[in-house]
């Protein structure tokens, strides 16, 4: 007759996850989302394919979207308000402002209500909680360069008409990344914040859509910074959003009102964005249930 050994205490303990409360502002669990990378991918493919599910046009909506509003902006803000384009062709210029900010619009849109619109998933597993607003903003990237597709052949179809448009394609391939980080990291960060607070607060939920909307039109977006009177432009250059849509028309149409300066400041107003955001994001989500 054989007889188990005992296991050990060192056995006993050998896992591979241990789940332990943190009470650390910085306790950030990001190596987590290595972890998780799996799940992120899925979440990633999920949110892509459920937006336009049992739609008849499918992702066909990801041009038609962009160039329904480049044509409203193009009739009344060109067309009836005669609003400068710096030049350039307005269904052009309004495309390459509204590309860049729908980005980020949506990314704000999508991750703002992850603590409400998940509160079912997260009652019942774990797993890092920042893995949902990224996989949106990732998923949200998808959709950001379908429409970038779109700017892509305009300006070349403009470029062969002969317009004088003079891209920057050095500026083009390396800096474009940096923008979509900034674009991105912006997003997230402000979605998050967002996010933390609607648990207690609901009533932000319903200003974040208007909210977007108002900050368009304190955005140049559908009107160039250069027509802007200069004691209101500096005021508006405290608008992270303002520099990025600048340098990315600057390096891809040769106009705008490029700032190293200005583009740094909104780099140092991203990361601290995105900062503060993890931080309250991971300090609600320890008691988030009691709340939503």
């Amino acid at each position: 007759m054989t007889h188990n050994a005992p296991t050990s205490a060192e056995d006993q303990d050998d896992w591979d996850l241990e789940i332990r409360a943190h009470s650390g502002w910085l306790n950030l669990h990001l190596k987590d989302l290595w972890r998780y990378r799996d799940l992120l991918r899925m979440f990633v493919w999920r949110d892509f394919v459920a937006v336009y599910k049992q739609t008849i046009l499918g992702p066909v909506w990801f041009f038609i979207q962009p160039l329904l509003t480049t044509a409203t902006f193009t009739i009344i803000f060109s067309g009836i308000a005669k609003l400068s384009t710096d030049g350039l062709p307005p269904l052009l210029f309004y495309l390459a402002g509204t590309t860049p900010w729908n980005y980020f619009a949506a990314a704000i849109t999508k991750t703002s209500n992850t603590f409400v619109s998940n509160a079912g998933m997260f009652g019942k597993i774990y797993f890092p909680r920042l893995v949902t607003p990224i996989s949106a903003v990732i998923s949200t990237l998808i959709q950001f360069g379908i429409q970038f597709l779109l700017l892509f052949l305009l300006l070349a179809w403009y470029l062969f008409k002969g317009e004088p448009i003079r891209p920057d394609w050095l500026g083009v391939v390396l800096f474009t990344p940096v923008l979509i980080l900034l674009l991105a990291g912006l997003g997230l960060g402000v979605g998050i914040i967002v996010s933390s607070l609607t648990t207690k607060y609901r009533d932000l939920s319903f200003l974040v859509t208007f909210g977007v909307q108002l900050a368009m039109y304190a955005t140049p977006v559908v009107y160039p910074l250069s027509m802007v009177p200069a004691k209101y432009r500096f005021w508006l250059n405290f608008n992270p959003m303002t520099s990025i849509i600048e340098a990315f028309r600057s390096i891809y149409l040769g106009v705008g009102s490029f700032s190293w300066l200005w583009l740094g400041y909104s780099a140092v107003v991203v990361t601290a964005v995105l900062f503060f955001g993890v931080v309250i994001f991971n300090r609600v989500e320890k008691s988030f249930m009691d709340t939503v």
